[in-house]
């Protein structure tokens, strides 16, 4: 028998916490968790579950579509309008790789630590 497991947060690597989670705030709107400081941050909303940010010494960020550092996981993100959404990152730092190979159905876009993560058509 499985035990029973809830998944309560999502945790990335990254050079700065608080820059990290104030894009993803923009970028979700969710809300900062009250003990945020510059060693962790995290993101939430009505006790949901938390994406949280940790400071790596050293942080190297993924190279995509390369492996010489994999990606090591992606988030996505179910949007109405992708080439609105791409717009509105892209002005809050988000990156877009050359290599975009979701063709009309999504979009790769880079966090601005690094990280990979997807937007998909809702």
């Amino acid at each position: 028998m499985h035990p029973h497991m809830k998944l309560t947060a999502i945790t990335l690597d990254c050079p700065d916490p608080l820059v990290l989670a104030a894009f993803y705030q923009q970028a979700t709107g969710l809300e900062p968790h009250p003990e945020s400081d510059a060693d962790f941050a995290g993101l939430s909303r009505d006790g949901g579950i938390v994406i949280g940010f940790q400071r790596v010494d050293d942080y190297r960020p993924p190279r995509w579509p390369e492996r010489t550092v994999p990606q090591q996981f992606h988030l996505d993100f179910a949007v109405e309008d992708l080439d609105a959404a791409e717009t509105r990152l892209l002005e809050l730092g988000a990156g877009k790789p050359e290599h975009q190979p979701g063709g009309d159905g999504w979009r790769v876009l880079t966090d601005p630590a690094g990280h990979p993560f997807c937007l998909v058509r809702s």
